[in-house]
């Protein structure tokens, strides 16, 4: 088995896609503008990676149990210093300053912030990342944050 999407709970679906669809370029494959039921598949290519639902009143909590973080592959250094720009400008809450390793040391790691409603997101590359800091001591940097 795969993966096959990722199912999002949001406060508010405008700010959302506006998000998802900015940052992940995601297209909207299917939604529902339906007062009380609305949601959207996003993806490319009429495949789906994650669907969001306008069903929550509150933050994301960390402090309960269910999605610790998700995390998304690039497919270079470059790409993720691009939206980490774009991150930064539009005021996202970054978790690390800058591109961090998985581990000091390693090759693979990325960047790490909060969408719109606190959930964790990670964009990261398998290598490239070990001479860059690694701003985490409490373990990977996907780990404890």
């Amino acid at each position: 088995m795969k993966t096959g999407h990722v199912g999002l709970n949001v406060r508010n679906m405008e700010r959302s896609l506006s998000f998802y669809k900015d940052i992940f370029r995601l297209e909207i494959v299917r939604e529902s503008k339906e007062n009380g039921k609305k949601y959207a598949f996003l993806g490319h290519n009429d495949k789906i990676t994650i669907t969001l639902w306008e069903q929550s009143q509150t933050e994301f909590s960390k402090d309960q149990s269910g999605l610790h973080h998700l995390a998304f592959e690039a497919d270079s250094i470059e790409t993720i210093k691009r939206i980490e720009e774009k991150l930064v400008n539009i005021g996202t809450n970054m978790i690390y300053q800058g591109i961090t390793p998985h581990e000091e040391g390693a090759e693979s790691g990325g960047i790490f912030f909060l969408d719109p409603d606190g959930i964790r997101l990670e964009i990261y590359t398998p290598s490239g990342t070990s001479s860059h800091a690694h701003n985490n001591t409490e373990g990977p940097a996907c780990g404890f944050f």
